[in-house]
C-alpha cells in the first residue's frame, strides 16, 4: 500500500510543481537529485512495508542446514557435543557440560546427606559411649614414675599434622555445608570474608598436612605393620566395652593402627585430588575434576570422621592419653596396662597381666 502511495505522488506530480512554482528548483541537476531522493524514499517504504507483512526476510527454517532436526541439535547439545572453535580452549567449544549437572546432584544430594549423617552419627556414639562407659580410668595403682613414648620431633609431626587437619577439615566442611548453616547467622559479608580466607588456608595447609602424612608414614610405618597380637586386641575390642581387660599391645595397637592407615591412605587421596583441583586442567579434564572433587569430599568426611574418635580417645576418654602426645611422657603404670608388649621391649621388664587387667584401647 505504501508503494502505490508512493507512485500516486510521482504520477501527480504535485511536491514537484510546488515546488517549481514557488522557485525552489531552478536547476536540471536539483530535479534529478529530487527524483533520486523520491525513489530511494519509494524503495525504503516498499521494503517497510514488505516486512511488516513478513515478506522482508525469510521464513525460520525449521531444521538446521545438515537437515538434521532442532530436537536432535539441541539433544547433541545438552549431550556435549563438541564444536569447532578458533580458540586455543577448545573446551569451549562444548556449549552444555551436561557431567556437570551429575556432579552437582550428587555433591549436593547424596554425598552431602550421607556426609552428614556419618559426622552427625559419629558425635552421637561418642556422647552416647561416654554416658555409658565413662573415662577410661588407669586401674593399677600409679608408680608416679613415666616412660618416653613419644620424642620431640614425633610430637612436632604430629601436631603440625593434627593442626592442619583441623583447619582443613573446617574450611572444607564449611563448602559443603556453610551456605545452610554458617551464612544465615553470620550474613553474606561477613561469610562471605570468611570464606575467603578460608580458601586460601585450605589452599595452602593443604601442602603441611601432606608433608606430615610423608613424615609419619616415614616414622612410625614398621610400628602399624599389622601381627597376630592385634587379632586378640580385636577380639576384645580393646577393652574399651569391659573395665579390667587389657589385651597385650606393642608401640601401637590394632586400634591405632586402623587409624594409621586410614591417616596415610585417606590423606595421600586428599593430596592427589587436592593437587588436581588446584591445578584446574593442567593434570586432568573436566570430568576428571568433577570425579576427584566427589572423591576429595567423600574421603574428608570420613577421615574427619575417624579424627574425632582419634581426638576423643586421645583427650577426655581416657586418663593418661592425652599426655603421650603432651609431654611426651606417660604414667608408667598407664603403658604396662595399655602397650604391654612395648614397655617390655623399651625397658625389658617381663608383663604382667593380671587378672582383668588387659585392656588397651586405642589413642
Amino acid at each position: 500500500m505504501t508503494s502505490h502511495h508512493s507512485k500516486g505522488w510521482l504520477a501527480k506530480g504535485w511536491l514537484a510543481k510546488g515546488w517549481l512554482a514557488r522557485g525552489l528548483l531552478r536547476s536540471p541537476f536539483q530535479i534529478v537529485l529530487l527524483g533520486v531522493v523520491m525513489l530511494a524514499l519509494t524503495l525504503v517504504m516498499a521494503n517497510v512495508s514488505s516486512a511488516s507483512a513478513g515478506e522482508a526476510f525469510p521464513p525460520v527454517a525449521n531444521q538446521p542446514a545438515d537437515g538434521t532436526s532442532k530436537a536432535d541439535m539441541w539433544q547433541g547439545i545438552r549431550s556435549g557435543v563438541q564444536g569447532t572453535v578458533t580458540i586455543p580452549n577448545k573446551s569451549a567449544g562444548v556449549l552444555v557440560q551436561s557431567e556437570g549437572e551429575a556432579w552437582r546432584s550428587l555433591r549436593n544430594g547424596p554425598l552431602s546427606t550421607y556426609g552428614g549423617w556419618v559426622l552427625g552419627g559419629m558425635l552421637g556414639l561418642l556422647v552416647l559411649f561416654f554416658l555409658v562407659r565413662g573415662r577410661i580410668r588407669i586401674d593399677g595403682q600409679k608408680t608416679g614414675r613415666t616412660i618416653q613414648r613419644f620424642n620431640a620431633f614425633e610430637r612436632g609431626v604430629h601436631w603440625l599434622t593434627a593442626g592442619s587437619f583441623i583447619v582443613l577439615a573446617f574450611t572444607g566442611l564449611n563448602v559443603l555445608y556453610g551456605r545452610h548453616t554458617i551464612l544465615p547467622l553470620m550474613g553474606p559479608e561477613a561469610f562471605a570474608a570468611m570464606t575467603q580466607y578460608g580458601k586460601f588456608a585450605h589452599n595452602y595447609l593443604g601442602f603441611a598436612f601432606m608433608l606430615g602424612i610423608v613424615l609419619i608414614f616415614v616414622m612410625w610405618v614398621k610400628h602399624n605393620i599389622p601381627e597376630r597380637n592385634d587379632i586378640a586386641w580385636a577380639l576384645k575390642a580393646g577393652g574399651l566395652f569391659s573395665k579390667g581387660v587389657h589385651p597385650a599391645a606393642k608401640k601401637f595397637n590394632a586400634g591405632q593402627k586402623v587409624i594409621f592407615w586410614a591417616t596415610v591412605l585417606g590423606g595421600a587421596a586428599l593430596g592427589f585430588t587436592g593437587v588436581q583441583l588446584l591445578w584446574p586442567f593442567s593434570f586432568a579434564s573436566m570430568a576428571d575434576m568433577q570425579l576427584y572433587q566427589l572423591i576429595h569430599s567423600a574421603v574428608a568426611v570420613v577421615l574427619i570422621a575417624i579424627v574425632i574418635a582419634h581426638i576423643y580417645i586421645g583427650s577426655v576418654g581416657m586418663e593418661g592419653a592425652f599426655d603421650a602426645m603432651g609431654t611426651g611422657d606417660v604414667e608408667l603404670q598407664w603403658a604396662r596396662e595399655h602397650h604391654s608388649l612395648w614397655v617390655q621391649e623399651v625397658t625389658g621388664e617381663t608383663p604382667r597381666h593380671h587378672h582383668g587387667h588387659h585392656r588397651a584401647p586405642a589413642e
